[in-house]
């Protein structure tokens, strides 16, 4: 395994596919995607056939049928997607602390889960309507860009605010900042 420039190891799609099963990387895809997915989009991302994509569609679906869960899988027009249950949507929208969009709350959360991560990086993951996100999650205070010290990208992290309003303590671990350029 690799290790990035942050010195933090950086794993192949193939180490992932070996790590984490079929269901479950087709569940983080239609999570951080954040939009309804056809099954060739599907298969693409996950680098198997539609077969086979369609197969671990049919166990995720069927994983979320059994469980008494918030999330559910919605297959229509030919797209699946990962949403709310009907009717929770209100509760939701009653408990946040904040006006943001769901798409945008997907974003912050993918610079959650990740910490530190390039504003490239994340418009790969979230789609070029990260743009968007990035601006009003800067201009909310909730999340900070720095420029690359080399490199044309920016580092986005959390920002105390972020921290303040979720309860979340930021990660004192002894990864360092990324240098500012001027």
């Amino acid at each position: 395994m690799d290790q990035g420039s942050d010195g933090q190891p950086t794993h192949s799609v193939q180490d992932v596919a070996s790590l984490v099963s079929l269901p479950a990387r087709l569940e983080a895809i239609l999570y951080l995607k954040g939009r309804p997915l056809t099954l060739q989009e599907l298969s693409t991302l996950v680098g198997l056939s539609e077969s086979e994509t369609e197969q671990g569609m049919l166990i995720l679906i069927a994983g979320y049928a059994q469980r008494d869960t918030s999330l559910e899988i919605h297959q229509g027009n030919g797209r699946y997607s990962l949403q709310l249950r009907p009717g929770l949507g209100e509760l939701v929208r009653d408990l946040l602390p904040v006006n943001l969009s769901t798409a945008t709350l997907r974003t912050l959360a993918t610079v959650a889960l990740k910490k530190r991560i390039l504003q490239s990086d994340l418009v790969d993951l979230r789609g070029s309507g990260a743009y968007d996100h990035i601006k009003e999650l800067v201009n909310q205070n909730f999340i900070e860009r720095k420029r690359q010290s080399e490199g044309r990208s920016y580092w986005i992290t959390l920002s105390e605010k972020f921290h303040r309003t979720f309860s979340v303590l930021p990660d004192l671990g002894g990864s360092a900042e990324p240098s500012q350029a001027a």
